[in-house]
């Protein structure tokens, strides 16, 4: 290794070259930004991102983006769209063009059969003389002092200046779009993330047993009601209202207090006004509702009545976590 340096040395003076890059894109920003997110947000087709070589790498990833935020996007390669994938690109599609150089041989070639269709173009780039600089309708600097390649050649920090470009559109889009956290479930209805958005307490009680017992429930029946539900809980319900709930902790304190179990009934070791959730709630929101509260279960109700419970294990099966 080259000045003898380690190789954190090596990789936190990458980091501190990219972040010094990225910093300096705030100050580059100018009109024709908030011109391309205007014009996106009021345009009826799709966006298509397009680029070569690292920059269509990039771009696979600002269209992932933008679909998954509510705005329709399509990759296209620059190589493949001068052989056939131009027919991707409808009348109202907005065309958005990365290349660090904007001098690209494809680029050149793809940028005025664009044009000639009608459709505008969107350049990000580090080379405002470019080609691509002079010639798209709207140009996004890029520009980066240096990649964070020692020899600064490999894309680097320029291509990483190419992805928060596109998530900074993205989210303005976004904002614009009114974009909400229920829209968001609909496109990531698989893994946590999906479950968290969409998965509710409703969803979770139905595959387990309803533990009841009432306040002048013998000790007894309680721990048999308990174990017999395996939910090491149950509530202590009285005119169909909640007013108490008993746990396994309730039932170990009791025996570790040396109390007479033959004479003790459930309202004498209940918890009062216990913790109690919307069968509507989010899944996610009984989960904070434990933590908060240094519980692992937690009754449910459904206007006033009690339908259920939910464990911890129930959100950790679930990957509410």
């Amino acid at each position: 290794m080259k000045n003898k340096n380690t190789i954190i040395d090596i990789a936190k003076q990458t980091i501190l070259d990219e972040s010094e890059a990225i910093a300096n894109l705030a100050n580059l920003l100018n009109e024709d930004f908030t011109k391309t997110v205007n014009f996106i947000h009021s345009s009826n087709g799709r966006v298509i991102v397009t680029g070569i070589g690292k920059s269509a790498n990039i771009a696979t990833k600002i269209v992932a983006t933008f679909n998954s935020t509510g705005t329709p996007a399509i990759f296209m390669h620059a190589a493949d769209a001068i052989h056939g994938d131009l027919g991707n690109i409808q009348k109202n599609d907005v065309v958005i063009c990365l290349s660090k150089s904007g001098n690209t041989p494809e680029i050149k070639v793809l940028l005025p059969l664009i044009k000639n269709y009608g459709n505008k173009v969107v350049a990000i780039t580090g080379n405002l003389e470019s080609f691509l600089g002079t010639h798209a309708d709207f140009v996004i600097n890029s520009y980066v002092e240096k990649e964070a390649c020692p020899n600064n050649l490999a894309p680097t920090s320029s291509t990483t200046a190419q992805l928060v470009i596109g998530d900074a559109l993205a989210v303005c889009l976004l904002e614009k779009n009114n974009f909400s956290s229920k829209d968001f479930a609909k496109y990531h209805p698989g893994g946590s993330l999906g479950r968290k958005l969409y998965l509710r307490v409703h969803d979770l009680i139905d595959k387990n047993e309803l533990p009841v017992v009432h306040p002048q429930t013998p000790i007894k029946d309680v721990i048999i009601e308990i174990s017999k539900k395996r939910l090491g809980t149950t509530a202590v319900i009285e005119n169909d209202k909640i007013v108490g709930i008993i746990t396994d902790g309730d039932l170990r304190r009791m025996l570790k207090d040396n109390l007479d179990i033959g004479s003790l009934i459930a309202k004498d070791i209940m918890g009062k006004n216990p913790k109690t959730i919307s069968v509507d709630a989010m899944a996610a929101e009984a989960l904070e509702t434990m933590e908060r509260n240094n519980i692992t279960q937690i009754l449910v109700e459904d206007r006033s009545k009690y339908v259920g419970v939910v464990h911890l294990h129930d959100l950790l099966k679930e990957g509410i976590f």
